[in-house]
């Protein structure tokens, strides 16, 4: 056992190397070149070290960089299908669907242009939807905007399914409900509860909360077998939101860390830089305002912005004033957000809009809607002096809460002149944080991209000038460009590990609806009411002889929107002996067919008006053959 002892003392061949003399050093050359770290005799240095360190973060960021490519089943795919918020602003819907399963994200509506004549609102074409309805398992809401919620209950006539979502856009499509009669379907509604996977059909469906300019807004992580899709709806990154519940950067993390197959984004706002501001700046402004106001104070604003017109209410109550909410959709949504506890308001602050002439002017705020210009609105009635309770005076002031969505600026400016010719004050853009937006600006968006670090990206939700910057912000936040895919409405893609393929484009487009009837317009018929207002109708009455060839009689050709009044009968005339010429070069075997006839008498009369007009009227011609 002694043999195997360590002898500590005895000299080793280490410390007799160390005990030889050792030789002088050289002087030292100042010309020379110094030595390499990590050359002959330090391989085992600091430098290899630090080299081998950079070479470990090297890669643990090309990892984390990309992670998606990690996740999935290479041979699984998901169909993805735009029906709607494409190339567009509003009436956003989209499909996700796999071999036997379907979900539908939003089914929103959009507004319609000043040449929709009688048209109230816009709805997508759901031809696609009714080819799949087997397969669909549910419609998936992500926020309580009109664009994303308003035509749920025109789908709903023709599909039945459940309805998940979180309950303040849950409680606002079931208002809808009610005014559609298909309160019995309420019975379909799925309460979500955030941060929790549910499964829908071959889906895994998780509600993430994120701020937008809406009450409890989310984005959507769906999970399938093919990869995890993010979803982001609408959104923007407010750190100081007015209900303390900021956007949850953990799962969006989590998220992005597991790893997702496509990102699908909201590009809105893509082209502003820097971040949009926190909703909470508006609340401050508002306090700023109402202290130097002496008179009444009228405010307008988006209907479904509760936690704007909260601000504006809690300002007013803190400054003396009784607060009237006047407008059945706004007095709706701020009686749905107190009834689910989204917000506390001083119930005996509350006034209804008869009271309001009865106090003080400086006790007086009045919160509307109208900020767009809508013809039907509380404030625009009131703009001329046709609301029944309130007459605007010289000694109110009138807050447009709001910017103008684009296509409302003629409207929203008629408006505003008609409260200026009654004297009153405006304040539009007078304060720069009077209206803050709700959707992402550009490093916004790149924190988004830098969370979630897709393999694809789909910018979404925007016009195609939108989509494009978008995708510039997306391939400078390091997505391959030949990953990035615009989408417009109609396009599918198929979409997996491998790649994505585009498949067929399907039947899309907007359906026309009349409110007032609560139907669906014809498209020839609003293609009429545009020829009426642009180019007039011209009606005849005519009895033709068709043994002799000739007009019995004389025709009666009257035209409305062609002519001034003092022309009309020089142009009457005009067209009347052209019906002479006409019937006088009539073939026989044409009076055979009456429709014929009149078609060809159609593109007669259309060729002259527009030699001499420049016009393509509506012609209705009522012909008599005997």
């Amino acid at each position: 056992m002694e043999e195997n002892k360590e002898i500590t003392g005895a000299p080793t061949q280490e410390k007799i190397e160390d005990s030889k003399p050792k030789p002088k050093r050289p002087p030292r050359n100042n010309n020379r070149r110094p030595r390499k770290p990590g050359g002959s005799g330090s391989s085992k240095g600091w430098y290899n070290s630090a080299k081998e360190c950079i070479s470990a973060n090297q890669r643990m960021h090309i990892e984390r960089l990309n992670v998606s490519s990690k996740f999935g089943n290479p041979n699984k795919k998901i169909k993805v299908t735009a029906l709607g918020g494409l190339n567009a602003i509003g009436g956003n819907m989209t499909v996700f669907e796999t071999e036997n399963s379907a979900i539908i994200v939003d089914v929103g509506l959009s507004f319609p242009n000043d040449d929709m004549h009688g048209v109230d609102i816009l709805v997508p074409d759901f031809t696609y939807i009714r080819k799949i309805k087997n397969k669909i398992e549910a419609i998936v809401i992500t926020h309580a905007h009109e664009d994303h919620i308003g035509a749920v209950p025109y789908i709903f006539r023709e599909i039945q399914v459940p309805i998940y979502g979180s309950p303040m856009p849950l409680a606002m499509i079931g208002a809808k409900f009610d005014e559609h009669k298909l309160g019995k379907h309420k019975s379909l509604f799925r309460y979500i509860e955030k941060r929790k996977q549910i499964k829908i059909g071959e889906f895994e469906v998780e509600f993430i909360h994120t701020t937008h300019s809406v009450i409890d807004s989310s984005a959507l992580a769906i999970t399938t077998e093919a990869g995890t899709f993010l979803h982001t709806g609408d959104f923007k990154i407010d750190n100081t939101p007015v209900d303390g519940l900021p956007t949850d950067f953990s799962r969006l993390s989590y998220y992005g860390e597991r790893g997702v197959l496509a990102l699908f984004s909201d590009s809105t706002n893509s082209y502003n830089p820097g971040m949009t501001k926190s909703e909470s700046v508006v609340g401050k402004t508002f306090d700023t305002l109402f202290k130097k106001t002496n008179g009444r104070i009228i405010m307008s604003t988006f209907s479904s912005n509760i936690h704007r017109v909260h601000q504006a209410v809690q300002a007013g109550i803190n400054h003396g004033r009784k607060v009237a909410i006047i407008g059945r959709s706004m007095d709706k949504n701020l009686n749905l957000a107190m009834e689910l506890d989204y917000l506390k308001i001083d119930k005996k602050k509350i006034i209804d809009a008869h009271e309001a002439s009865k106090l003080p002017e400086n006790e007086v705020l009045i919160v509307t809607t109208g900020s767009q210009g809508e013809p039907q609105s509380a404030l625009y009635r009131m703009s001329v002096g046709e609301h029944r309770h309130i007459k605007l005076k010289p000694t109110d002031t009138v807050v447009f809460s709001t910017r103008s969505i684009p296509g409302n600026e003629n409207s929203i400016s008629t408006v505003i002149n008609q409260i200026l010719k009654n004297g009153a004050k405006v304040v539009y853009q007078d304060y720069p944080d009077i209206h803050v937006s709700g959707h992402a600006a550009q490093e916004e968006q790149k924190m988004m991209l830098r969370l979630i670090k897709p393999k694809f990206f789909i910018p979404a939700h925007g016009e195609y000038q939108h989509l494009m910057k978008h995708k510039e912000t997306g391939i400078a936040c390091g997505v391959d460009p030949r990953n990035v895919v615009l989408m417009d409405d109609g396009d599918s893609i198929d979409i997996s590990l491998k790649g994505v393929k585009r498949g067929k484009r399907v039947k899309t487009g907007k359906v026309y609806i009349d409110n007032q009837m609560n139907k669906q317009i014809d498209h020839a018929i609003v293609y009429d009411r545009q020829n009426l207002a642009n180019d007039g109708i011209i009606m005849l009455i005519m009895q033709i002889d068709k043994q002799e060839g000739h007009i019995i009689g004389e025709p009666k050709v009257t035209s409305y929107g062609l002519v001034s009044n003092n022309k009309e009968k020089e142009l009457a005339k005009e067209l009347e002996e052209l019906l002479h010429t006409f019937t006088d070069n009539i073939r026989p075997e044409q009076f055979a067919n009456q429709k014929v006839l009149e078609n060809n008498l159609r593109q007669v009369l259309k060729k002259h008006i527009f030699r001499k007009l420049k016009k393509y009227p509506i012609i209705v011609p009522t012909l008599f053959v005997q």
